[in-house]
């Protein structure tokens, strides 16, 4: 899986405004407590806020806030939000994807891969992150040395 600077800096903002709680935080102050970019940041809170994962108010009492609980934000409710669908091929929903030949079940190695990613994605919130309180299979996952290990072809 490929995680754009856009899908790691919004999850990355929204975590910062998950530790805030209820208070507004400014874009600059974001921008410097992550080291993003304040520009391109600017354009990740406008998907983020059009999204429904953050609201914001303008003026010197002003700043961004999330739009629900941590708790009810998933990482996969991120991903969705600026990118699209956590898996595609060619920009396809891997289940509109038609193959022949030898190459016919490979859509169900694609579609095999986003039930994997949604296992992790959908249930990983902003507060378990928080909280330094991963779900117990995604703790698994990453206790086995092997997930570690880069692998090349």
């Amino acid at each position: 899986m490929h995680i754009t600077a856009r899908v790691d800096y919004a999850v990355r903002t929204l975590l910062e405004l998950a530790a805030a709680g209820e208070a507004p935080a400014k874009a600059e102050n974001l921008a410097r407590a992550q080291n993003i970019p304040h520009k391109f940041l600017e354009a990740v809170l406008g998907d983020l806020r059009r999204g429904g994962l953050v609201r914001s108010r303008r003026g010197p009492e002003g700043g961004y806030w999330l739009a629900r609980p941590p708790e009810k934000i998933s990482v996969a409710d991120i991903i969705r939000t600026v990118e699209g669908p956590l898996a595609s091929v060619r920009g396809q929903r891997p289940e509109d994807v038609v193959y022949t030949g030898p190459a016919e079940r490979l859509r169900d190695v694609w579609i095999a891969v986003r039930v994997n990613l949604r296992a992790v994605l959908e249930e990983v919130t902003l507060a378990d992150v928080v909280a330094d309180d991963l779900p117990g299979f995604v703790s698994d996952l990453t206790a086995d040395p092997g997930a570690w290990e880069r692998r090349r072809t």
